[in-house]
């Protein structure tokens, strides 16, 4: 009977997906977001940034089998984001700041909505 009990936990603590981790780290960087200030400047935003794609795209990599319309909309809201960034002055307006308030905004709904769809797998 033993044996019977092993074969039925084949999957008794089995690690977690390998984009945990990622989730992670990805969760780390926008969070950094909030701690920037107005002395961080644009070298600031420009840094967190590309932290925020890097790990956007470990994560997406890894993920984006088990939850592609979660992965999709990280890879699009970073995607704006990187561009409204890209398109900055060094001087920016106050219309240009809020696109960039808004795309960040919306990278971190869609890590938001991730992390809650995937949150029964990675804890």
């Amino acid at each position: 009977m033993a044996a019977v009990g092993v074969i039925a936990c084949g999957g008794c603590g089995a690690s977690k997906p390998s984009y945990c981790s990622s989730r992670a780290s990805l969760e780390s960087s926008v969070n950094g977001l909030s701690s920037l200030s107005v002395s961080s400047g644009l070298s600031g935003v420009r840094a967190q940034l590309e932290k925020i794609q890097s790990d956007a795209k470990a994560l997406v990599s890894g993920a984006k089998s088990d939850f592609p319309s979660q992965t999709s909309a990280i890879s699009s809201s970073v995607d704006a984001f990187t561009s409204a960034v890209k398109a900055l002055p060094s001087s920016p307006s106050p219309g240009q700041i809020a696109t960039v308030a808004s795309d960040a905004s919306s990278v971190v709904t869609s890590v938001k909505t991730f992390m809650d769809a995937s949150s029964s797998k990675c804890t």
